[in-house]
């Protein structure tokens, strides 16, 4: 017997890192408009306050986790929180992460980035997904059941100049998401699932100076980045959501491990 899929979020909790940023922003917002409830998590107290305050005037629900994905200790009194207000973690959102100053090699070759950059940058990246996922799924491991997304990049696919620490952190998160999105699932049932989604390229705070001229005409490199998608412009962030909230949801009871783009066609076009 064939049954109707749910993409219902209602009543859900949902742990998104890096929460208050252009894309974790735009992804609580999508999922507290499907229903779920929101911890926006991040190092900020005053910034992540505003988002919560900007989902709750849209009528959702959500609360602040003032932590750094780097910290287990923090990392664990915000799960800790989570759990005394709301009872269950149903959803994490890894989305914190970019890059890092110093660790970028538009202007220098790649012998001359300091070590400590690319330590910082990779930490941020994979680390930074680790770690979360690691506190936040032994939780749903304990319930047999949760959805953990993570990004990734286009970065993690084809080889970008500029950007080396970056990109080999993302592709340890692409295999981050498959090893455990096994391991769960071998463990602990079929409840648990672990999938990433992969960007295309989105103007964000952290990399508008490198696509965006002061007098708001597109960067060579952005000119670059247009010429191999198909689709011929930036994604906006709300244009993750349709499928961040497909991967969270029953819709995709049999999704685990995979790694979707959203990018107009970047990962697929070989510019002939």
């Amino acid at each position: 017997m064939t049954t109707g899929v749910s993409f219902d979020l209602q009543g859900k909790v949902a742990v998104v890192t890096g929460g208050y940023g252009i894309l974790g922003g735009s992804i609580g917002e999508g999922l507290a408009i499907a229903g779920a409830r929101i911890a926006v998590l991040g190092r900020n107290r005053e910034h992540a306050a505003a988002k919560v305050d900007e989902i709750k005037a849209s009528g959702g629900g959500a609360m602040a986790l003032i932590a750094d994905v780097l910290d287990e200790t923090g990392l664990r009194a915000a799960r800790d929180e989570v759990l005394r207000a709301w009872g269950s973690i149903d959803i994490l959102i890894n989305a914190a992460g970019g890059s890092v100053p110093g660790s970028r090699t538009d202007t220098k070759p790649v012998f001359e980035v300091p070590y400590a950059s690319f330590d910082q940058v990779l930490a941020l990246n994979l680390h930074g997904t680790v770690k979360p996922s690691l506190v936040f799924g032994e939780v749903m491991a304990n319930q047999k059941r949760g959805v953990i997304i993570n990004i990734s990049s286009m970065a993690a696919l084809r080889a970008m100049t500029g950007v080396p620490g970056y990109s080999i952190a993302k592709a340890g998160v692409d295999n981050f998401t498959r090893w455990m999105a096994m391991d769960l699932a071998h463990r602990y049932g079929d409840g648990i699932r672990v999938n990433a989604v992969a960007p295309g390229f989105f103007v964000t705070t952290q990399n508008k100076s490198v696509l965006i001229n002061p007098d708001g005409s597109y960067t060579e490199r952005s000119k670059k980045v247009l010429a191999q998608t198909p689709m011929k412009r930036f994604g906006r962030p709300d244009e993750l959501n349709g499928a961040i909230q497909w991967l969270c949801s029953d819709a995709a009871s049999f999704v685990t491990g995979a790694v979707i783009p959203v990018d107009g066609g970047f990962s697929i076009y070989s510019g002939v």
